[in-house]
């Protein structure tokens, strides 16, 4: 008789008093009940460890392990080192799970026999009490059936959103897959879900959303300004990763693709100086893996392609110098959405709105084209 627990739910824990009790609720109530609850505390200083150890004293499903704060790799290193489930889970200590999510998520992985099983996810805010929408990570001809994420790469652009997901425990430990455990960094599921779709060859996409993504927690460690480099860290640990499973070959132009559009993700979230800082390092990256034969767009795939020749990524001062243009034009096309939806907008006020817009467009039109030339002279100077 097998009396392995069919799901390992891991539950990476940081000073969230309050919103842990709705997540611990989601889980000791799951209709799956051969399933173990791994609280990993990573030294909390609010009550946290507290709530955690009141509801193990009533459920022995639950496993706690409590340390000094490492940082978020760290823990789910831990708790995947801890896991004994034939399956492993994820769910954020501020987030929460539909009480027959990890059942349905089981049933389909047991039944097509897959490495992975995937499932969208609802976009949930406090303030409102409720979800806001789902989103639609698959495309209709992926959805309810094994696919090859080999064969079908756009996966890797989706948002990684790891915890809407459960993942074979041996195949994760065959492949060497866990989190970077560097202390304080973040963004580590970006490198966690890279390596899963490298080594991954059966997997099942599922339309349905069961983990409730919280969208308004103000100590999410993703609205930190700090921890700057943390985005290119988890790429070079995936080119480790790569070179040392002999998958550059195959990854190498994909991960260029994934790793510069985080780059320019990661320079509009920062200060114009932290912005001016990382520019430095995405220039020598841009010239390294130029030199390495991974920077041609013909063999790139998916949504970031475009990314590795952007103007952020080959003269990171001249972008920065024009981010703001970039911010202003976006805020005045929501102000005119806005004002175009109003149930009776002035004609007036439409007609200025969008004037505005337009106007913006076109003096960033002729900026832009100013800094084509300018780039053009900048790369004859340097050849």
């Amino acid at each position: 008789m097998n009396n392995r627990v069919k799901v390992s739910v891991l539950v990476p824990i940081y000073n969230v008093e309050v919103f842990l009790p709705e997540c611990l609720d989601s889980l000791v109530n799951q209709t799956l009940k051969d399933i173990e609850i791994i609280c990993i505390n990573d030294g909390s200083k609010d009550s946290s460890l507290d709530i955690i150890k009141r509801y193990a004293s009533k459920d022995k499903r639950i496993k706690i392990i409590d340390k000094e704060n490492s940082g978020y790799g760290d823990s789910m290193n831990q708790g995947l080192k801890k896991a004994t489930g034939e399956y492993i889970g994820i769910v954020e200590s501020d987030d929460f799970i539909e009480l027959d999510g990890f059942e349905k998520l089981y049933s389909i992985a047991t039944k097509y026999n897959v490495e992975v099983v995937k499932s969208n996810f609802y976009e949930y805010f406090t303030e409102k009490h409720k979800d806001d929408g789902k989103s639609n990570m698959f495309l209709p001809t992926e959805i309810n059936k094994v696919i090859d994420p080999r064969k079908n790469r756009h996966v890797f652009y989706e948002q990684p959103s790891i915890w809407s997901a459960i993942y074979k425990n041996e195949f994760l430990k065959k492949n060497d897959i866990d989190f970077l455990p560097s202390p304080g960094a973040s963004y580590q599921d970006a490198g966690f879900n890279f390596k899963v779709w490298a080594t991954a060859r059966r997997a099942y996409f599922v339309d349905d959303a069961f983990l409730h993504y919280r969208q308004d927690n103000p100590n999410s460690s993703v609205k930190s300004d700090g921890k700057i480099y943390a985005v290119k860290d988890e790429y070079d640990e995936v080119e480790k990763y790569l070179k040392e499973k002999g998958l550059m070959e195959e990854y190498g132009h994909t991960l260029t693709a994934m790793r510069f559009s985080a780059y320019i993700w990661n320079m509009k979230r920062l200060t114009s100086k932290a912005a001016r800082q990382f520019g430095k390092t995405v220039k020598e990256d841009y010239e390294r893996i130029k030199k390495e034969g991974f920077l041609d767009d013909s063999k790139m795939d998916g949504v970031g392609k475009h990314n590795a020749k952007d103007l952020a990524i080959k003269h990171p001062n001249l972008y920065i110098a024009v981010r703001p243009l970039h911010e202003c034009r976006n805020n005045l096309r929501r102000i005119a959405s806005k004002t175009v939806r109003k149930i009776s907008p002035t004609y007036k006020q439409r007609i200025n709105t969008i004037n505005l817009v337009n106007n913006l467009e076109r003096t960033q039109k002729e900026l832009e084209e100013k800094i084509e030339r300018l780039e053009k002279i900048i790369d004859k100077e340097q050849k």
